[in-house]
């Protein structure tokens, strides 16, 4: 007889996100993982307690995906080449985008908050380095930078804009200097 074929926590949350990225986090219950991984409901409910705690540990693999997608830097610029490439994933994974942005399963419960967690801390030492500055101001860079990048990838993966590339990096080059004027003149100002 064949030894049975083992469901492991790690091939639910794959299961998971594949579907996610296909269909949305809407699209996640024991059913439809159980379908993809061609097996019964009762692995996934054994491995886990409940369904929020599969989409949960789907959220924490796709947040690590998107950092290291941001990570990936192909433009000169670091600072544009996050930008771009935070709106880069809303345009090719938009139901990825949508489940960690807009759908309330992040951790922190606001924007500062998400300024300090530890999974931001990548992006924003690689920004700190490229621009010179220090921890504080790098963050309140970011801030801005930051809303003005997630507009547009909101807008973008919502299906309401056109991505068009240089107009968009123009944009964020411009949100940039002003975020940089504005932390100095706050500093100048003390």
């Amino acid at each position: 007889m064949p030894p049975k074929f083992k469901i492991t926590k790690e091939m639910i949350v794959d299961a998971g996100v594949e579907i996610v990225r296909e269909s949305g986090i809407e699209s996640i219950n024991a059913r439809t993982i159980a379908k993809r991984l061609n097996c019964s409901t009762q692995p996934v409910l054994y491995s886990f307690k409940t369904i929020e705690e599969v989409k949960c540990a789907i959220y924490e693999k796709l947040d690590h995906y998107h950092t290291e997608y941001l990570m990936n830097i192909q433009d000169e610029d670091i600072l544009l080449g996050i930008g771009l490439n935070y709106i880069r994933f809303a345009i090719r994974e938009p139901n990825s985008f949508r489940f960690l942005f807009q759908s309330g399963y992040a951790k922190e419960n606001s924007l500062l908050e998400m300024v300090e967690s530890e999974e931001l801390r990548p992006v924003l030492s690689v920004m700190q380095q490229a621009m010179g500055m220090t921890a504080e101001r790098t963050k309140e860079i970011f801030l801005t930078i930051a809303l003005f990048a997630h507009g547009y990838a909101s807008i973008i993966a919502n299906n309401a804009l056109e991505f068009d590339e240089k107009v968009i990096a123009m944009h964020l080059k411009r949100a940039y200097r002003g975020a940089v004027l504005a932390t100095e003149e706050a500093a100048y100002d003390r």
